[in-house]
């Protein structure tokens, strides 16, 4: 019944509250709370005794039940579910015969199973959109502090035009800030009772089947969807994709900030702490392991998203095999979320920024990039395509010539029968190349703000 995130690899993988929510004594006390509100309810209602809900709540303690015996019958019947019932009627017939008759009453396997799950899920939604929400202030310090701090852009891994640090900065959070807003969409869906007997429809429990239904979804804290939801996974299939599009945004922080630890660039350093990031073999190394962390997971998560959607397709009342392929899919997507969270949040937390580096690296291309500056401020004159072949030209000769680019285009004539020394010194100053950089990350700050 175990699930990923255990052992040697645990800490440097998944977040050891959520290893917490998902252990197997977890996993099977979520069950046990579903049986005993549902003795609770239906004794509210009418259905069964109300003194046969203090022995099968009593009886509700994950510490009174072996979990290993309890995962070997489990092989053989088909779920856990099914030994765990089993065992719990024997520990209610021994505090009260009578009421061992009304342990698990009209229910069916799947109702406990999921949910339980969901309640496992109620708990991992508490604690990841604390954990995004702490992030976010991060990164909106961390913007806020560095919105006018240029940095040299790059596309397809060249330098580009000039930006700000602030500028990347608010990317990462504007991505965080949309996901915690789809994880608040999405909770009144999933947080929702599984609740439907044998084939869905409650027929064990008769007339009474809906009141049921009401009290324990009200007893548990869930909603009570509109039917049972045995084989329409689509609200599990919803938290794994946006757990999926989670990790892909922090994979993209990560890999941002390992590139830039490169040796030759050193814009930006991970946190420094005795026996993070060195090397068995070379002294000197300083290595992004956070990074190498988050990306590790970006690459499986994926896989295991797909193993969710795949599962989506399932027969008539009740799924083979693609339900239980949830079983371990879905928990290990969210140890494996929550433990990347984890370790971007302490990355941002503890980043080094090497401001002075980041302006140094502006000058490495001798001024070519600020070329489509210089290209857009002669096209009034030349237009846009001749002006961009001048400074193309240029560019070729200062790369050739190993000169500077401002150097070649003062020499033009064509240039300076439009542009002065003045105009061309303010070209190539990076206070004056960031465009609307600052502009742009006080937009998603505000942002932020008013959703605050």
């Amino acid at each position: 019944m175990s699930c990923g995130g255990q052992g040697v690899f645990a800490a440097l993988f998944t977040a050891a509250r959520l290893q917490g929510i998902f252990s197997d004594r977890a996993r099977l006390q979520a069950m046990l709370d579903v049986e005993a509100a549902l003795a609770r309810a239906e004794a509210r209602v009418g259905v069964i005794p109300v003194g046969a809900v203090a022995p099968i709540v009593e009886s509700c303690r994950v510490d009174l039940f072996d979990i290993p015996a309890l995962a070997e019958a489990a092989a053989l019947a088909g779920n856990p579910a099914i030994p765990l019932v089993q065992a719990l009627t024997a520990r209610v017939a021994e505090r009260d015969g009578g009421a061992m008759r009304f342990v698990h009453w009209g229910a069916t396997s799947q109702d406990i199973m999921d949910s339980g799950l969901v309640l496992q899920l109620h708990a991992t939604l508490d604690l990841i959109e604390g954990d995004l929400s702490g992030l976010s202030v991060l990164l909106a310090d961390l913007a806020q502090r560095h919105k006018a701090t240029v940095i040299a852009g790059r596309t397809w891994m060249q330098q580009a035009m000039p930006t700000t640090f602030g500028v990347k900065v608010a990317g990462w959070l504007s991505a965080n800030e949309r996901h915690r807003q789809r994880l608040a969409e999405l909770r009144p869906r999933l947080l929702v009772l599984q609740f439907g007997g044998a084939v869905g429809t409650l027929a064990s429990l008769g007339a009474s089947g809906m009141a049921v239904a009401a009290a324990l979804a009200d007893d548990l804290g869930l909603a009570l969807p509109d039917l049972p939801w045995h084989t329409e996974r689509d609200r599990l299939a919803e938290l794994a994709s946006v757990f999926g599009l989670i990790v892909g945004s922090l994979g993209k922080i990560a890999r941002d900030i390992s590139l830039l630890m490169q040796t030759e660039i050193g814009e930006l350093f991970e946190p420094a702490a005795p026996g993070r990031g060195g090397s068995s073999a070379m002294p000197h190394k300083r290595n992004p392991v956070g990074s190498a962390y988050v990306l590790a997971t970006a690459i499986r998560v994926p896989g295991l998203v797909s193993t969710m959607l795949a599962a989506m397709v399932q027969e008539q009342e009740r799924g083979l095999g693609s339900w239980h392929a949830e079983w371990e899919t879905l928990p290990e997507i969210c140890l494996l979320t929550g433990g990347a969270i984890e370790q971007v949040t302490t990355m941002i937390a503890g980043l080094e920024v090497d401001v002075g580096k980041m302006r140094a690296n502006l000058d490495v291309t001798r001024g070519l990039i600020f070329s489509a500056a210089v290209a857009m401020a002669l096209a009034p004159f030349l237009g846009a395509r001749p002006a961009h072949i001048l400074v193309e030209d240029a560019s070729h000769r200062a790369i050739a010539e190993r000169r500077h680019l401002k150097d070649i285009l003062s020499g033009d004539a064509s240039v300076r029968a439009h542009l002065s020394e003045a105009d061309l010194a303010k070209l190539f100053d990076p206070a004056n190349a960031s465009g609307q950089a600052e502009a742009l990350v006080d937009r998603v700050l505000a942002a932020r703000q008013e959703k605050t």
